[in-house]
């Protein structure tokens, strides 16, 4: 059932093996958030841990919420989360250098089939999300599974994104869509 998770085929998330699994991550995760302020080699430590890949100089502000604690994500040098992160991370979230998280971000890679029989069911699927390197995701942002941002991108406070975003614009609104380049220094 593990390799389920990656499949982006549906799977059943209740199997008691992979809820064994998922709930010694949460664990983890569950002492992070508990973590003192002033505990910030400790927290640092505990990311590169739970996390797939923490790079250097990456730093997430308490709470985080991830369903598998991080176990499938993987962060470049230097990528900053603000407050409220949360990680849908049922398979791989992949993040670039230099990319900052503004407070209440989710990005969910799973989802749910439409046809209510097999939601009845409980089954999910899973497709990864990559944001790129240099990337700026505003307050409130939902990015959803499957979705890319290219590098150097910026996505507007409060953004809903369903679908890829190329590099080097600024993308804003449900759904997000491209408002411009991401040129101007404002």
């Amino acid at each position: 059932m593990f390799e389920q998770l990656h499949s982006g085929k549906l799977y059943d998330p209740g199997d008691a093996g992979l809820l064994n699994e998922q709930r010694s991550c949460l664990e983890r995760l569950y002492d992070f958030n508990a973590t003192r302020p002033s505990e910030l080699k400790k927290r640092a430590a505990m990311l590169r841990e739970m996390f797939a890949e923490f790079g250097e100089g990456s730093y997430i502000e308490p709470p985080l919420h991830a369903n598998w604690g991080g176990k499938f994500v993987h962060f470049g040098k230097n990528v900053y989360a603000n407050f409220g992160l949360t990680l849908v991370d049922d398979t791989h979230i992949y993040v670039g250098d230099n990319t900052e998280f503004g407070p209440n971000v989710v990005a969910a890679t799973a989802g749910h089939p439409i046809d209510a029989e097999r939601r009845r069911e409980g089954l999910q699927y899973n497709k990864p999300i990559h944001i790129g390197k240099n990337c700026w995701i505003g307050a409130g942002a939902l990015i959803m599974p499957g979705v890319a941002i290219g590098d150097n991108s910026v996505i507007g406070a409060g953004s809903v994104v369903t679908k890829d975003i190329p590099s080097g614009v600024v993308a804003v609104g449900n759904p997000c869509r491209v408002l411009r380049k991401a040129e101007d220094p404002e």
